[in-house]
């Protein structure tokens, strides 16, 4: 019976809503409101109307409100998981820009990414608690440009939220627009002049390979595997 009323619920919700799913124990996962927002204050370019989610406060902080009581735990998938990470991160970001705003960078913010911001399962957690304790350890790079710092050198924040359904799909789709962007990456057969993040992280890009392997999993160019490699700088203004 109990099989079958999740079943039920399963039809339901992937009838009426992308961004609600259930656990194989009967836990929904509601990302709804967070994909609204997302669809009413980000652009296609990933800039974000920071005016706009402050209008809609009420929203954000409920949507907050539900990831504080949720428990993500092993019975939900890796996918499952992954996304809600994710969404934890970009929402929580958007908040802590949105309660100071106007501002001209995250970085006017003192030490943002250390910042208790959410607890979640009993564990008082920063941005980089997500990402550096959750999400790296999960063991797939593309998570770097999934999460979005609010900055313009940033990978562009998508304007859906993931879930199950499309995390893999985003996840590739956000690893080749940032290769893409010339401002960001610039990439010839000979050379590339890289984001910092290829910097910062070089460990987690390095696991199956170079890092230059890694980026032609995603480059629209073959680069050479003797190639220059150069990081431009990064710029931490807002992405508005």
């Amino acid at each position: 019976m109990k099989k079958l009323v999740v079943i039920l619920v399963v039809l339901l919700l992937s009838k009426n809503n992308f961004a609600m799913e259930v656990t194989p124990y009967g836990t929904i996962i509601n990302h709804t409101t967070w994909n609204q927002l997302l669809i009413k204050h980000v652009s296609d370019k990933g800039k974000v109307d920071y005016l706009g989610f402050k209008k809609d406060l009420i929203e954000l902080n409920a949507y907050l409100d539900w990831l504080s009581k949720s428990k993500p735990s092993e019975t939900w998938s890796k996918d499952q998981l992954m996304a809600f990470w994710i969404n934890a991160y970009n929402a929580l970001t958007i908040k802590l820009i949105v309660d100071r705003y106007p501002i001209s960078s995250i970085k006017d913010i003192y030490s943002p990414w250390n910042i208790k911001v959410i607890t979640i399962a009993n564990k008082t957690l920063s941005l980089n608690n997500i990402e550096h304790d959750i999400l790296r350890k999960m063991g797939d790079p593309r998570i770097h440009f999934g999460i979005v710092c609010a900055s313009i050198s940033c990978p562009k924040l998508q304007n859906e939220a993931f879930n199950t359904q499309n995390t893999n799909r985003l996840l590739n789709k956000a690893s080749k627009e940032f290769l893409a962007d010339s401002t960001k990456n610039e990439l010839t057969t000979d050379a590339a002049e890289l984001s910092k993040i290829f910097k910062w992280f070089a460990k987690d890009f390095k696991q199956e390979g170079s890092l230059i392997d890694y980026l032609n999993k995603f480059a629209d160019i073959r680069i050479a595997s003797n190639a220059t490699i150069s990081f431009k700088d990064y710029n931490w203004g807002l992405n508005e």
